[in-house]
């Protein structure tokens, strides 16, 4: 009971997302077990508040934010409770990061069978928003590797989820954003790994089409593959840029350990061309954040891109794949105003057309995306899904004084386009996604079926965040207005 001796006030503290666009004020409890967690859900039962949850608060939206309300910070609940090693099974606490759990199983030879573009994003967060990789179309979302979880109701109560046990919870609660209960325990089978190298290759490329021919031709012969956009490129160079691909390096070093299987090889360097310390890059890269320096930047990239094509290099897993960590707080150079990310997601067969839509409808608005990348995907099982076969682009715009309302209205006709092309939306990424646009993706009957499920599990509506009032009002029948304190 020592959380609930102090009272709300001396919980009061200022959240952001991690894109820096959204700030509100939260009550937030750091709880260590999982009776500290009932505590604050019986609090927010008596108080008349929500509760939200928040892992290591890296989406880039309002996903980990109540403003006003209770907000749970799982981080604290970080232990790695048994790793099996023959198996490659490892089973955490919410709060663990994907940094926590490959430094911990590297060395066995097995690495996460699916990571996002960061490290420090926790396990919790990953399962809640169902992450997805530079290898989803070949492997699939985190979820298809999660074999069991425990889950905190909001009654209290906790249940046993998989494939076999309350199935139905378990293939709901999974990238459902944290609406039906809290994880406690999860269960994720590792990928077995001989090496903790891969070999890049880039391949530049001069449209959007010839972008999403190449990804396709080397999907079925790499591990990995995913492609750079210039998003202020125009005309018959619209959606140009650069493939890379990534391949497991396969070595036979007989009984002697690979020694690219160690956590210090896969420490990122201090400093760039050993000279520059990384945490200072984004102090240098601010000045260009603008259409202006955007423009110089990706037109260097492109041509670089260009003289160095077919040229590969090998990098370690670390390097290739947590690329949003080589340049640590780079988006702190789009403060003040931060940045919002829009991800599509679009079927093979119309996602070239759809992409150089929305790159038009971004010059349209005079809000050019500071960063475009594409991705290859697959459909899955999940109640709540972005996946469909084809591709993704995801979309990094500033935010200041000047382009906030434009973006509202870009957002609208971006959502059009998508919505005309028969496409799909990420919630871990969003800021602006409208009610009518997220029934019309998921489909009457996935939000009845969510709130089915709602109702089953969080009866009074307890668990909710801004994103769930924003995006799916319609999971929520208590009021979201906080008791008078």
């Amino acid at each position: 009971m020592a959380m609930m001796q102090a009272s709300l006030r001396d919980h009061l503290e200022r959240s952001k997302s991690w894109g820096g666009s959204s700030t509100v004020l939260d009550y937030v409890y750091r709880p260590n077990t999982v009776a500290e967690l009932c505590e604050v859900l019986e609090l927010g039962q008596r108080m008349g508040l929500s509760v939200g949850m928040r892992g290591a608060g890296r989406s880039y939206g309002d996903a980990a934010l109540n403003g006003e309300h209770l907000l749970l910070d799982l981080s604290h609940m970080n232990r790695i409770l048994n790793w099996d090693a023959e198996t490659g099974v490892a089973t955490v606490e919410p709060g663990v990061t994907i940094s926590q759990l490959w430094q911990h199983v590297l060395a066995d030879g097995w690495w996460p069978p699916v990571v996002p573009g960061t490290m420090y994003a926790t396990l919790g967060g990953c399962a809640a928003m169902n992450i997805h990789g530079k290898n989803h179309w070949q492997v699939g979302t985190l979820g298809d590797h999660i074999l069991g979880f425990s889950l905190l109701l909001a009654t209290g109560e906790v249940v046993e989820c998989s494939r076999r046990n309350n199935e139905d919870v378990f293939s709901a609660s999974i990238g459902s954003f944290g609406m039906l209960g809290c994880f406690t325990k999860l269960s994720i089978k590792m990928k077995r790994v001989k090496s903790g190298l891969v070999r890049v290759k880039g391949v530049s490329v001069s449209n959007m089409e010839a972008m999403l021919d190449v990804i396709e031709d080397s999907k079925d012969k790499v591990d990995y593959v995913v492609g750079w956009v210039d998003g202020l490129s125009s005309g018959r160079s619209c959606g140009r840029g650069q493939v890379h691909t990534a391949t497991y390096v396969r070595r036979d070093t007989g009984s002697v350990p690979d020694s690219s299987l160690s956590v210090e090889s896969q420490q990122l360097p201090r400093r760039i061309m050993g000279v520059i310390p990384r945490r200072a890059i984004w102090r240098l890269v601010k000045p260009f954040t603008n259409k202006f320096g955007m423009r110089l930047i990706n037109t260097g990239k492109y041509w670089l891109a260009c003289s160095a094509d077919g040229h590969s290099v090998e990098q370690s897993l670390a390097r290739f794949n947590f690329l949003l960590d080589f340049v640590p707080d780079w988006e702190k150079g789009y403060l003040p105003g931060g940045l919002i990310q829009y991800q599509s997601f679009i079927a093979y067969d119309r996602a070239a057309q759809a992409f150089r839509d929305l790159l038009m409808c971004c010059r349209s608005y005079h809000v050019p995306p500071m960063l475009c990348v594409v991705k290859r995907h697959r459909r899955d099982d999940f109640l709540v899904s972005c996946g469909v076969d084809g591709f993704s682009m995801a979309m990094d715009f500033q935010v200041t004084d000047r382009t906030r309302e434009r973006l509202v209205r870009l957002s609208r006709a971006m959502d059009e386009v998508v919505i005309n092309a028969g496409g799909r939306f990420y919630l871990a990424k969003d800021s602006t996604l409208h009610p009518s646009t997220a029934r019309t993706y998921l489909g009457g009957n996935t939000i009845s079926q969510l709130a089915a499920l709602k109702k089953r599990c969080d009866p009074e509506g307890l668990l909710q965040t801004n994103l769930s009032r924003r995006v799916v009002p319609d999971l929520h029948s208590r009021s979201d207005k906080p008791s008078s304190l």
